[in-house]
Order: structure tokens, then sequence, then C-alpha cells
């Protein structure tokens, strides 16, 4: 069960993420869920780094610190995914 939620999260946090960068992002909704389960993975990283993984109540740190991870992610990976597939003209 962890693995689906681990994708439901990565998809979630991929779409919003792509919705933050401006312009058209050129990589496909698989790529966009790996990527948000990339970037989840670490912002957990990073919030276990500086203390704020484990906290009483919603972790909200954590959560924003996931969601910078995955628009880190997604915007590196997208210029990968075009420069590897022939470097097309970004909108």
């Amino acid at each position: 069960m962890s693995w689906l939620w681990a994708i439901i999260v990565g998809f979630v946090l991929g779409l919003i993420a792509k919705a933050i960068l401006p312009g058209k992002q050129q990589i496909p909704l698989w790529l966009t869920t790996v990527f948000g389960i990339l970037g989840s993975v670490l912002g957990n990283a990073v919030a276990t780094w500086i203390g704020v993984n484990d906290t009483r109540g919603i972790d909200w740190t954590r959560h924003l610190l996931q969601l910078a991870g995955a628009v880190a992610v997604v915007a590196v990976g997208d210029m990968l995914w075009a420069s590897v597939k022939g470097g097309r003209q970004r909108a």
C-alpha cells in the first residue's frame, strides 16, 4: 500500500509542480509522476536533516519541502528531457 500512496502523492506533487513552473513542460505524465516521487523523497530527506519530519499535527513544513523538491526535480528533469528529445522549442 505504501507504493500506491507514493505514486499518488508523486502524481499530485508532479502536477502541482508543473502548474507552478512557468511555460509548458515537455515531459510526459508518467515522468511527471516519477519526478514528483523523487521530489517528495528529496523533501522528506531535507525535512529529516533539519529535524521537522515528524511533528504533532500536520507537518506543513515537510509538505512544503516536498513541494519545493518536486518543483526543483520537475524543472531540472524537464530541461534534461528537452535536451535528450532533440531540444524542441519551449513555449
